[in-house]
């Protein structure tokens, strides 16, 4: 029998990228999934392809921003499916530039996706969990311990998620309800090809290292794994554990290389 046979997940940001791959992850273990974002005709696509491998799934769109769009879409996956038991808080943003340089619009804006978002997406989804006795799941990143000049509006969301995560997992344990953090390190999306004004352009190269780059799908595996057995953290690939590690535990060597990096003239 398949592991999620029976249950009921909902994916936030899952038209592309490690959202779209952990739809296909789930509903390829027997889950019934709805998938939510912004652009609509991704979320078909998505849905679609579900439904070619055999799967059950259905498309939700949502802006995390809007607190009235994310109810809506709850409360249309329970009327269609009956129940939820899985949510994954995905949707996410990034802004990038020097402090100095940045707007409080772009501050805004990352900050409402990445952190007021899953909040809320988190707050409207436990009555749902709490009749199930549910998992959450927000996704984090590696940038929230490991951090690098121009990444400052992604890198605080992303701590700010960590600390969300933390925060539900005291709250909602005693409900029943289990909430998994994950922290991947470098994965495959088209948010590197993705601008501050929010215009997606596929030539924008990606200045990330490929060999350390996982596929989407490759991070979904664990990604399930971990919330199936309702861990409290996931860091993940094997660079990002040791880069999370070393962050924690010699937070000064970190800063020297890193400083070496951006200007190798000086000394950090």
């Amino acid at each position: 029998m398949k592991r999620w046979a029976g249950r009921v997940v909902w994916i936030t940001g899952a038209g592309s990228g490690i959202g779209r791959a952990l739809a296909l992850e789930f509903a390829a273990q027997g889950a019934r999934v709805g998938v939510s974002g912004r652009r609509v005709d991704r979320l078909h696509q998505v849905v679609s392809a579900i439904r070619e491998r055999g799967g059950t799934a259905l498309a939700l769109p949502c802006d995390v921003t809007d607190e009235g769009s994310i109810a809506s879409a709850l409360a249309s996956l329970e009327a269609t499916f009956g129940r939820l038991d899985v949510v994954v808080a995905n949707a996410g943003i990034g802004i990038s530039g020097p402090v100095e340089v940045l707007t409080m619009d772009q501050w805004r804006r990352q900050l409402d996706v990445n952190v007021a978002g899953v909040a809320v997406t988190s707050a409207k989804a436990i009555p749902y969990l709490r009749k199930t006795r549910g998992r959450l799941a927000l996704v984090g990143s590696v940038a929230a311990m490991v951090h690098y000049p121009g990444g400052g509006p992604y890198q605080a969301s992303k701590a700010a998620v960590q600390a969300l995560g933390d925060t539900l997992a005291l709250e909602l344990a005693p409900q029943g309800i289990s909430c998994t953090t994950l922290h991947p390190g470098f994965v495959a999306s088209e948010m590197h090809q993705v601008g501050n004004d929010g215009v997606l352009d596929p030539t924008r190269p990606d200045r990330r290292p490929s060999w350390l780059v996982w596929s989407a799908e490759d991070a979904a595996r664990p990604m399930v794994r971990a919330i199936h057995r309702r861990k409290r953290e996931l860091v993940f690939t094997g660079h990002g554990r040791l880069a999370w590690f070393l962050a924690r535990h010699f937070p000064g060597l970190i800063h020297r290389i890193q400083a070496r990096i951006e200007n190798p003239t000086v000394k950090a």
